[in-house]
C-alpha cells in the first residue's frame, strides 16, 4: 500500500481530549512532528477526525 506522511502543524492545547487520544493513536506527540502510516481508510477517518491540526504529504 501507498505510505503517507502526516505533519501535527497546530497545538493540542484546549483541543476536545477525543482528539488528543486520535493524535497519540497517530503516533503525534510534540508540535511539528512527522509519522509516515500506511493509506489505509482506518487512518485516512483518523486524519479526518483532526485534519485542522495536521498536514498530510504523500510519500
Amino acid at each position: 500500500m501507498a505510505q503517507i506522511k502526516i505533519k501535527q502543524v497546530k497545538s493540542r492545547i484546549n483541543c476536545p481530549a477525543v482528539q488528543k487520544r486520535t493524535l497519540d493513536a497517530l503516533g503525534l506527540r510534540k508540535m511539528n512532528q512527522v509519522v509516515v502510516k500506511e493509506d489505509s481508510p482506518a487512518i485516512m477517518g483518523m486524519v479526518n477526525k483532526v485534519r485542522h491540526l495536521v498536514e498530510v504529504i504523500n510519500a
